[in-house]
C-alpha cells in the first residue's frame, strides 16, 4: 500500500483529500497543518508521497519541499497542491525539485494519476500548465536567481507573517540573537530596510499568498 502525507493549514481540505486517498486505497500515515510541521512528519514517517499545499504558514508548500528533498534521505516523491497557475510559481516548485503540480481545482481527478506517475520518477503537471515551464525551471541560475538561503526564506515568511523575532526563535528553536542576525542579513542582502516592503518582497517572491 502507497504511504501518503498530508499537509494543508485547512482541516476541511485535509478531510477531503483523506477520504480521496483512502477510497483509492492509499494509506494516509500523517495530518500536518504548515509546512515546518510537514517537515518534521516526513523525517519522522518517511512516507513514499508528501502532497503539500503551496500556501501554508510558518513554511510555505516549495520551501517545505526543499527542505523535505535535501534534508530526508528515503526518496519521498513531493507534489504540492495548490490553486495557482502563475508561471512563476510552477517554476519555483520544480525548481526546489518537486514531482508533481495539482491545482486544487483538479484534484478529485489528478490527484491519484498524479501519485502514479512521480512513483515512476516521471514529473506531472496538471492539465493547462505548459510544458515549457519545466524548461524553464532546469535552466541555469537567471538573473532572478533567489538571492536568500532555505534558512533565511523561512525567517522572511515568519517576518512576513507579523511574528516577532523572539516569536521567530521559539518557532525555529534558535536564540533570539541569531533570529536578529537571519533578519539583519536578509535586509542586506535584498537592499530593503522596512517590515513592509519585506512583505511585498515575501508576496513576489510567493514565500506568501497575499
Amino acid at each position: 500500500m502507497i504511504t501518503t502525507l498530508l499537509a494543508d493549514d485547512h482541516v476541511l481540505v485535509r478531510q477531503g483529500l483523506r477520504s480521496l486517498l483512502e477510497n483509492a486505497g492509499f494509506e494516509v500515515v500523517g495530518e500536518a497543518s504548515d509546512g515546518h510541521q510537514a517537515v518534521a512528519m516526513a523525517q519522522q514517517l518517511r512516507p513514499e508521497i508528501a502532497i503539500l499545499d503551496l500556501g501554508m504558514p510558518v513554511l510555505n508548500g516549495v520551501d517545505a519541499a526543499r527542505q523535505i528533498l535535501t534534508t530526508v534521505d528515503s526518496g519521498i516523491k513531493v507534489i504540492l497542491l495548490t490553486m495557482y497557475t502563475d508561471t512563476s510559481y510552477v517554476v519555483a516548485a520544480l525548481s526546489a525539485g518537486v514531482h508533481g503540480y495539482v491545482l486544487k481545482t483538479n484534484a478529485a481527478s489528478n490527484l491519484i494519476e498524479a501519485i502514479h506517475e512521480v512513483r515512476k520518477g516521471n514529473t506531472y503537471l496538471s492539465p493547462g500548465i505548459s510544458r515549457l515551464v519545466i524548461e524553464t525551471s532546469r535552466a541555469d541560475d537567471g538573473p532572478d536567481a533567489e538571492p536568500l538561503s532555505g534558512r533565511e526564506r523561512q525567517v522572511l515568511q515568519l517576518v512576513a507573517e507579523g511574528m516577532s523575532t523572539k516569536a521567530i526563535a521559539e518557532v525555529l528553536l534558535i536564540s533570539v540573537k541569531t533570529a536578529e542576525s537571519h533578519r539583519t542579513r536578509i535586509m542586506q542582502k535584498l537592499d530593503i530596510h522596512d517590515t513592509a516592503s519585506l512583505v511585498l518582497y515575501a508576496i513576489r517572491r510567493g514565500i506568501i499568498q497575499p
